[in-house]
């Protein structure tokens, strides 16, 4: 993996701990609106589904977090969610590989 990958899947791994849905949304946005090129492996962010989702639930989130025992019910959910979306980044992110990946039969 070559330093430009690292630093991505790192980034944006790190933006989806913090916030999943934003860091989706804003990702899928930007690369609608052609303010970031996405590798290949990030293209499933520039679906008009994806973004719709990830803003309809960025807003619901942004409400539950005013209501104190829902608040504290949509964290515990996403206290498991947020390191699985995180996850799925990096992984998608070392999809796109290079040479010697494992499993690829290449070395």
């Amino acid at each position: 993996m070559d330093v430009i990958t690292l630093g991505r899947t790192l980034g944006f791994s790190v933006a989806a701990g913090v916030n999943l849905y934003a860091t989706v949304a804003i990702l899928g946005l930007a690369a609608r609106y052609g303010w970031v090129e996405l590798p290949a492996q990030f293209q499933v962010f520039n679906n008009e589904v994806v973004i719709g989702a990830a803003i309809v639930m960025y807003v619901i989130e942004f409400f539950a977090d005013k209501i104190p025992w829902l608040d504290s019910l949509w964290d515990m959910i996403h206290t498991l969610i947020r390191p699985i979306g995180g996850a799925i980044i990096a992984v998608g992110a070392r999809a796109g590989g290079d040479a010697g990946s494992p499993g690829d039969g290449r070395r």
